[in-house]
């Protein structure tokens, strides 16, 4: 096993652990609310480093991320466990697994990088399960990416620490967090988790300079009200700025939530009609048939600047980072 990152020693042969907010302290044999960060005689030890449960090539806008590297495909890593205990976990079968319950693969940071070039991928991306609990094999990998010229990307809770993001921020260029609600009830009944820390490190991802994309899956009767999405906005508003693109998805019933329906059509057109005219220039919805609410538009002009249909995604009005209509520069990432 591989020596942790980010932990220090405690009474006896105790150790915590600081990569992400819960903090734990982990005794001697036992692992953390992750369960895969294992103390060992007073060392914590990264029991999952280069063990992948799933890898795949996506396309970008699968993760989704609209606004860096669109119409590229991502060279897409999974492994198993979670910091959060998500009650509508849509993979579960990983996230809520041990490392001796399924077959993994192993993929050392090196044939990582490796597969991502051979794919033509033009990003790595750690996703599928949460990726701060894999920060050590991240962390070498994407250093070895950025030298290759590889973008990196977090699929992420947002549960980071901030002395986790000082490490991860050289080699990490995108930041896509979901933020679950706007409650923290929400997140402490259905997550086991609190909001607080998601929000702190998404503001601290921000100011260290990594590109931020939101996702909020709406869930009828939990996240859903006209107030508590107005807040979310206003932060995202006032901390993020008008141009971090907002991505608010359609729930279905999974894992431990089958109880609820989807999400309504119209309740998402009313949100993305509340973002657009509370002054989020790039806001769009997730999970529903195509249409115009993947799209990006020129928030001056309202040219039609990239296409999407499902996954699939058509540059049609951008030159660069700026749309070919009326010049207005574009808040998009085009190359790293």
């Amino acid at each position: 096993m591989y020596e942790a990152h980010q932990y220090a020693r405690t009474e006896g042969d105790a150790v915590r652990c600081s990569l992400c907010a819960h903090r734990c302290t982990i005794a001697e044999g036992k692992h953390g609310i992750c369960g895969v960060r294992i103390n060992r005689g007073g060392t914590l030890y990264a029991a999952n480093f280069a063990r992948v449960a799933a890898e795949a090539v996506d396309p970008i806008e699968k993760k989704p991320l609209f606004h860096f590297l669109p119409g590229t495909l991502s060279y897409s890593l999974g492994g198993v466990g979670c910091n959060f205990r998500c009650r509508h976990c849509q993979n579960w079968h990983i996230s809520q697994a041990s490392l001796d319950a399924m077959p993994l693969m192993e993929i050392s940071p090196e044939r990582g990088v490796e597969r991502a070039l051979a794919s033509g991928s033009a990003s790595i991306a750690w996703t599928y399960n949460e990726p701060t609990i894999w920060h050590e094999y991240a962390l070498e990998m994407g250093a070895l990416a950025r030298e290759q010229g590889l973008g990196t990307v977090y699929v992420t809770n947002g549960y980071a620490t901030e002395e986790a993001l000082d490490e991860l921020a050289p080699m990490l260029n995108a930041f896509r967090v979901d933020i679950k609600a706007f409650s923290d009830d929400f997140y402490r009944k259905i997550c086991r988790a609190r909001l607080q820390p998601v929000l702190d490190a998404t503001l601290a991802a921000h100011e260290r300079g990594m590109h931020i994309e939101t996702v909020t899956l709406v869930i009828p009767g939990l996240n859903d009200s006209e107030d508590e999405m107005r807040a979310l906005i206003t932060w995202v508003l006032d901390n993020l700025g008008p141009d971090t693109p907002m991505h608010f998805t359609r729930f279905h019933p999974d894992y431990k939530m089958t109880d609820r329906n989807p999400t309504p059509l119209p309740l998402l057109e009313k949100i993305y009609t509340m973002a657009r005219d509370l002054g989020v220039r790039y806001p769009y919805l997730g999970n529903v048939p195509p249409g115009p609410y993947e799209n990006t538009y020129c928030p001056a002009c309202g040219a039609l600047l990239i296409e999407r249909f499902g996954f699939s995604s058509r540059i049609v009005g951008l030159d660069r980072d700026r749309c070919t209509k009326c010049g207005e520069r574009i808040a998009v990432v085009r190359s790293v």
